[in-house]
């Protein structure tokens, strides 16, 4: 289910999905094919991972990250979740396919 709010998300986000819903930033952004398609991704990870754990295992992989890369953003962008979820936010059919724990094969670079 997809949600509007502006208020919710982060400045620098057009979106985030805390199951069940997909919470994007305008109204507009619903017709953002590739950008509903990575948040559903983010859907099926938390799914297979009854949720409360992927939220423990999504902040512990950042704050890793974090000291890794010092810098906010490339931690974001290399947490084995965010990296399935922008390799293949373009193919619309990647949800009806993917392998369950397929984000296990981006965890180590």
């Amino acid at each position: 289910m997809i949600l509007i709010s502006k208020r919710i998300i982060p400045k620098q986000f057009l979106g985030l999905t805390l199951w069940p819903f997909v919470i994007l930033k305008r109204d507009d952004l619903k017709d953002d094919e590739v950008l509903v398609n990575h948040e559903n991704i983010h859907l099926r990870q938390q799914l297979e991972l009854l949720v409360l754990p992927f939220y423990f295992w999504y902040s512990l992989e950042y704050l890793i990250r974090l000291i890794q890369y010092r810098d906010a953003y490339k931690a974001y962008r290399n947490i084995s979740f965010e990296r399935e979820a922008y390799a293949m936010e373009y193919d619309l059919a990647y949800t009806k396919k993917r392998p369950i724990w397929s984000f296990m094969k981006y965890l180590l670079h």
